[in-house]
């Protein structure tokens, strides 16, 4: 965990550090994983989830997480449920009982995540990194690592490893999603979003948020 309380006219640097997985569906429907074994809040799993209709769901745990993820991030539903990940070797359980359940095998690690792995641990995390990243992720992976994100916050995503997704399954609300696709259209609940090809992202995320301490 890393945080700073900030003065009058201040800001907090809030860092999470996890993996962020994103996946298409063959009904259109898009999700994207946070998982954050270290973050201000202690460890916490949250997804985000876009209709082909363009709703977008936020599913979190707690009432904290869901009121700090949604004062960043644009949702029309807001849904306060458990939210477990199960990681046995290559395969990823998500639960988020009794809304959803999704499955993930992963891969190979990618061109971008071999070059990732590559960067020092205490370079890739530092948020002026990102200047140099971020048109690098635009042209290789269509995203970008850093911007400006609801409330007068702002983000950077220090990217450490990318590997493919290469078999998903998700059911929600007892409806099947269909087959594993690409992100596509983008999903739109902030600045940026995930690759369009599936694939599972290890990132620590910093956040700059103005106003009071978190608790």
């Amino acid at each position: 965990m890393n945080r700073s309380a900030p003065g009058p006219g201040r800001s907090a640097r809030l860092r999470f550090d996890g993996w962020i997985a994103g996946i298409g569906t063959a009904s259109g429907t898009r999700l994207v994983l946070g998982h954050w074994p270290r973050s201000p809040f202690g460890p916490f799993s949250d997804v985000m989830v876009e209709r082909a209709d363009g709703h977008r769901l936020l599913l979190a745990p707690t009432r904290h997480t869901a009121e700090f993820i949604a004062g960043a991030y644009a949702f029309d539903e807001v849904r306060i449920v458990p939210v477990g990940v199960r990681v046995t070797g290559n395969e990823w359980a998500v639960t988020a009982d009794p809304l959803l359940d999704l499955r993930l095998t992963v891969g190979r690690r990618s061109l971008p995540g071999l070059l990732l792995r590559a960067v020092p641990g205490a370079l890739a995390t530092r948020t002026g990194w990102t200047a140099l990243t971020d048109p690098i992720a635009r042209l290789l992976l269509g995203v970008r690592t850093r911007g400006s994100a609801g409330g007068g916050r702002h983000e950077w995503y220090g990217a450490r490893d990318v590997r493919l997704i290469r078999a998903a399954t998700a059911v929600q609300e007892g409806r099947d999603l269909g087959s594993l696709a690409p992100v596509e259209p983008a999903v739109r609940f902030g600045f940026g979003s995930t690759p369009r090809r599936p694939c599972l992202v290890r990132v620590t995320t910093t956040l700059s948020v103005p106003g009071a301490p978190m608790r």
